[in-house]
């Protein structure tokens, strides 16, 4: 690389995309666009929905690397977001790979360990310094995603239809949210992306914690239990190995979440809540 070429990066996740730039192995500078995932999203429209946005100040035809770490950047739909990538940078090698990828690399740099998304959804490695080495199906939010806002909000909503919650609890929570089970029932069996409206209820959960409700306390951590149960502790070697964690739910509830990694013996990592800062570290040595 020379000093006037450009290498972009990009985190891609379901609703943003952060990009950041460096210049002499330092970073330069940095924009957001929408998120992209190449099973919903064409070429073309990624095309024209990021170069609006891209700064004059990162020079496209200085691009000589592009490495773009996105959801649902599976193999055979890395051409639908390496041929946008070309088009926006013609003289840029793209590098198309798994927002788990990316995540392993922010947390772990080029050591090896074990790496997790909690967000909206799960995602969980084993990574040795340059790859994924081994990946437990998080199952999505049907069959699983335990530890994500889905998961969270999953329980704190069937424990609300059932009145297993505190009256406190219940009344807080009315409050702020004026449904019922025919509402939430619409919402989540005819309506798109319920786990987005599962999620949407984490909030509500950080509140509660936040003023010392048991009752939440416990239903959060029942969460990560499972989600140390049917996926952490299926990782040969995990206790010898630190919890690592990049994601909103890892990020705003990581006390109770650090606290079930130890009850499972697993010592406590790096918790941050977006990659691109981690990626912009890993891609400047």
């Amino acid at each position: 690389m020379n000093g006037h070429d450009i290498i972009l990066i990009a985190d891609s996740g379901s609703s943003k995309t952060d990009w950041a730039w460096l210049e002499n192995g330092r970073e330069a500078g940095g924009f957001h666009t929408e998120g992209f995932n190449p099973y919903a999203a064409s070429t073309e429209y990624i095309v024209k929905s990021t170069e609006p946005h891209i700064p004059a100040s990162c020079s496209r035809e200085r691009v000589t690397e592009v490495h773009f770490y996105g959801s649902g950047c599976f193999d055979e739909r890395v051409p639908v977001v390496a041929e946008a990538l070309t088009t926006l940078f013609p003289n840029a090698t793209p590098f198309v790979k798994l927002d788990l990828l990316g995540s392993a690399r922010a947390l772990l740099g080029r050591t090896a360990g074990f790496a997790a998304i909690l967000g909206t959804g799960t995602n969980t490695c084993l990574y040795d310094g340059n790859d994924i080495t081994m990946n437990i199906d998080s199952l999505g939010y049907l069959l699983g995603d335990e530890g994500s806002g889905t998961h969270l909000g999953k329980k704190l909503l069937a424990d609300f239809i059932r009145e297993r919650l505190p009256a406190d609890t219940h009344a807080a929570f009315i409050a702020q949210y004026p449904i019922d089970k025919e509402i939430i029932f619409e919402q989540i069996y005819s309506k798109p992306l319920p786990n987005r409206y599962f999620a949407g209820f984490t909030p509500f959960l950080l509140e509660r914690l936040q003023k010392g409700d048991a009752f939440i306390r416990e239903l959060v951590k029942s969460s990560f239990r499972e989600l140390f149960t049917n996926l952490v502790s299926q990782y040969p070697g995990y206790r010898g190995l630190s919890f690592n964690c990049v994601g909103s739910v890892g990020h705003h509830f990581k006390d109770p979440l650090l606290e079930v990694a130890d009850e499972f013996g697993m010592p406590a990592g790096k918790i941050i809540k977006a990659p691109i800062e981690g990626l912009v570290e890993y891609h400047s040595i």
